[in-house]
């Protein structure tokens, strides 16, 4: 959107007057084609249009407030609108015209007028200062200006549009009109994660990442249903998104540079990003073979055409990604309908369930939404002192309202001023307790313990406590003080959540970025978006850079400034948070800046150490460090030693010669678990000896059975006895055998010879249908399996069924 703004400078007049010249003169549009729309009470404006600028009466239409009156809420400033739009077929006369129709015209420019203020009443009254705020489209006027049909064939996308057709081998301009619209598709969602990626927005499961993911999973879905097949560079197996964004950029080079820069991680994200959602369709692919499969076996069941249930063809969808259009396409090449409304009831319920979790409020909101008119804004003292006397100003017991609270309550407090830290940025609220001593007129001493402190409804501090000694009253006024110990805890660990984000930074690449945070008395946890696992030396790297910055012993700098001058001193701030404007930067000089209203240390020296603790994956393209600082990491450091003094005495080698203790001890005790399972798998076999004698003929099939438990036999060991009757037997030969290991567990298996599994007998199937008698499962290979189950006291019946249904079956085969 292009713009311009007058503050109480020109008004009205100049906004037409200029607004023609630009369109008429600068652009070339020809005036016989420009039609005009004003609020239908703005005599005013219609005035100027037709007296001062000269467009025909016929081409000015007055429109109502739906269309021509734009507000900012539902009070503040306000005003007309005045619109101009494109004539495509002036041809058609000024007759029954109607701006509204999309097929003739397009409004590419709007002029609002703010010249009122509306009152909570509804009412409007003048404002002293009269604004202006146009905008044009840039889009539509670039169509208008290339007399192309619509904005996706402007320069601004159509490139995109045309190389997507070109890796699907086709044309846009032969294609029929749902190919031209998923080319439209794929060329607008394109430059959109295009331009996200670039500005650290990763695709994840999770907030503003998950809306990226699903942009590309539909660009991907659209490819594969437009028979895009690799990267058009003789890699079938290849991703063509980058090939797409390579386009993207190409397009931007004069817009945005820093496009190009961060071009290569651009492209890696977006290969990840596809090549892993392609995995996804392809086992969607498998299942919806499966339940194709599974319809067709049910045809006849009632005589109707065979169909795929609407939550089956949803599972695919919702879990898989996979297009309705190719599950119907593949649906009936096959024969089979698909159960569009009960799909269509699925989606409904999604959407639901998705609402009623978006409706989710916080708090109790009409008892607070009261109590708020009658409480002010918490004034915070925090960053200067951690005590401070203050006046008692609401009470909420179990969300109502209340005077007076008791000893022994639960009780949230609202007090005009306070020195407790309420949770926000990522930093958990503070602790501490409220006392009154006491007066002339009140004996009694009342202390409240706070355990928590959170913001509600703006900028209302509500401190959540238990009620130790006396009465609390509204009204009264408490001296309150922060736990001065957990408040020095949570700046040391806010302030290393900076640096570690300006060590990853350093690390890793400047494109990582904050995903999350939680800066409590304990620990930190700092999420951030990256693709991989950080690798010991990188992780090495990161706490050695830290501890660095932490020796330097620097002096922090906050400040208060306006958001602009901030953003322009590089202070970096969290992607979709909201600022005022006025903004608090935190400064560690020469090593980050960041806008943030935490609280913080005065000199990096004060955090003392930092140790990361873990580091993993919490959602695709999302990783999560957890680490220690200040008197926690002192903590950590002194329970890690105390671990290896007691290991160190317990191996009786000094600390830098436990790893290869340690190394030994796993040696050995691998070499023993080996010489314990040849052992077993020996004895497995000369108890299978013996039961060779066991075996039976069955009548002409002359194949030799064997069916026998061998009591507490381990999975290993009962394979070994199997594959040792079998290879003893001359072929044919068919052996289940069974035990009980223990732990309440029931080991089966089956080794059928060649003959036997040429008579259509597969271990697999056979033994699958035997374990489920002993409430497990199994499978295998058609000449040997395996399988388990929960149920002892019924392997005995297990291998009677096993050993009826290999007779009946080798006696059928036979006959």
């Amino acid at each position: 959107m292009l713009g311009n703004f007058s503050f109480g400078d020109y008004f009205k007049k100049e906004a037409i007057v200029w607004a023609w010249e630009l369109t008429t003169k600068e652009f070339g549009l020809p005036p016989e084609r420009l039609w005009i729309s004003v609020f239908e009470d703005d005599d005013e404006a219609f005035s100027l249009w037709h007296g001062e600028v000269g467009v025909p009466k016929e081409r000015i239409k007055r429109m109502g407030e739906d269309d021509n009156f734009w507000t900012s809420g539902v009070t503040g400033p306000c005003g007309p609108c005045s619109e101009i739009y494109y004539d495509f077929h002036p041809e058609r006369g000024y007759s029954g015209a109607n701006l509204d129709d999309d097929s003739r015209f397009i409004e590419f420019y709007n002029l609002v007028f703010m010249q009122y203020n509306k009152k909570e009443d509804g009412s409007l009254e003048p404002l002293k200062q009269k604004n202006i705020d146009t905008g044009m489209g840039l889009e539509r006027m670039a169509r208008i200006l290339q007399k192309v049909p619509n904005n996706y064939e402007t320069d601004l996308i159509f490139p995109i549009i045309e190389k997507a057709a070109n890796l699907a081998k086709n044309s846009y301009a032969k294609a029929d009109n749902v190919t031209k619209t998923n080319l439209k598709i794929i060329g607008d969602h394109m430059r959109a994660v295009v331009y996200l990626i670039s500005d650290g927005v990763f695709p994840s499961n999770i907030g503003r990442g998950y809306v990226v993911r699903r942009l590309i999973r539909r660009v991907v879905r659209i490819g594969r249903l437009l028979g895009i097949k690799g990267n058009g560079q003789g890699d079938v197996e290849g991703a063509f998104l980058p090939v797409l964004a390579e386009t993207v950029i190409e397009l931007s080079t004069h817009i945005d540079p820093d496009l190009k820069s961060r071009m290569t991680h651009i492209l890696d994200e977006l290969r990840r990003e596809e090549l892993r959602f392609v995995q996804t369709l392809e086992r969607g692919e498998k299942l919806l073979d499966q339940f194709l499969s599974n319809a067709l076996s049910n045809e006849g069941e009632n005589g109707n055409r065979p169909c795929l249930s609407g939550k089956d063809v949803f599972l695919l969808y919702d879990t898989y990604g996979f297009p309705i259009e190719i599950t119907a396409e593949v649906a009936e090449e096959r024969g089979v309908s698909i159960d569009m409304e009960g799909f269509d009831i699925e989606m409904e319920n999604q959407r639901r369930q998705s609402q009623a979790a978006h409706n989710v409020v916080k708090l109790s909101v009409g008892n607070e939404l009261e109590l708020a008119k009658s409480v002010p804004d918490t004034e915070f003292l925090g960053y200067n002192t951690l005590s401070a006397s203050a006046i008692v100003k609401g009470l909420l017991v179990n969300g109502d309202p209340a005077t007076h609270v008791s000893e022994g309550s639960d009780v949230e407090i609202m007090l005009n001023r306070t020195p407790f830290y309420a949770e926000s940025g990522g930093q958990i609220g503070d602790n501490g307790y409220l006392y009154c001593i006491g007066s002339e007129n009140k004996k009694q001493k009342t202390i409240v313990e706070i355990k928590d402190v959170q913001k509600s409804l703006g900028n209302i501090f509500i401190h959540k406590g238990t009620i130790k000694e006396g009465t609390l009253e509204v009204g009264l006024e408490v001296d309150a003080a922060v736990n001065a110990k957990l408040r020095q805890r949570a700046k040391v660990h806010h302030t290393a959540t900076h640096l570690l984000q300006a060590a990853l930074k350093s690390v890793i690449g400047k494109e990582t970025s904050q995903a999350g945070s939680l800066v409590a008395f304990d620990r930190l946890r700092f999420d951030f978006n990256f693709h991989r696992p950080l690798s010991e030396h990188e992780i090495m790297e990161i706490e050695v850079l830290i501890n660095q910055w932490i020796s330097n012993a620097t002096q922090l700098q906050t400040k208060v400034m306006p958001l602009s001058d901030a953003k322009q001193a590089g202070a970096i701030a969290m992607f979709g948070e909201k600022y005022g404007e006025q903004v608090r930067v935190v400064e560690v000089p020469g090593v980050s800046m960041e806008l943030c209203g935490g609280t913080h240390v005065s000199n990096t020296s004060e955090i003392r150490g930092f140790k990361i603790i873990s580091e993993q994956g919490i959602a695709s393209g999302i990783r999560r460090i957890e680490a220690v600082a200040g008197e926690a990491f002192i903590e950590y450091v002194t329970a890690r030693d105390n671990h290896m003094r007691h290991l160190c005495s317990m191996l009786k080698v000094k600390a830098e010669d436990v790893t290869g203790r340690v190394e030994n001890i796993l040696e050995e005790l691998r070499m023993a678990r080996n010489e314990v399972s040849s052992l077993r798998n020996r004895i497995a076999v000369l108890k299978a000896s013996i039961i060779a004698n066991k075996a039976f003929v069955i009548g002409s099939s002359n194949v030799r059975v064997v069916v026998e438990s061998m009591d507490d036999l381990d999975a290993d060991a009962l394979k070994s006895a199997a594959e040792y009757l079998v290879d003893s037997f001359n072929d044919p030969a068919a052996v289940v055998l069974g035990s009980c290991p223990g732990d309440g567990k029931v080991s089966l298996v089956a080794a059928f010879s060649p003959g036997v599994v040429g008579m259509g007998i597969q271990a697999g199937k056979f033994i699958g249908g035997i374990a489920k008698l002993c409430g497990g499962g199994g499978g295998g290979k058609p000449n040997f399996a395996q399988a388990g189950g929960r149920k002892p006291e019924n392997m005995l019946d297990a291998l009677e069924k096993a050993r009826a249904d290999l007779i009946k079956a080798l006696t059928e085969n036979v006959s």
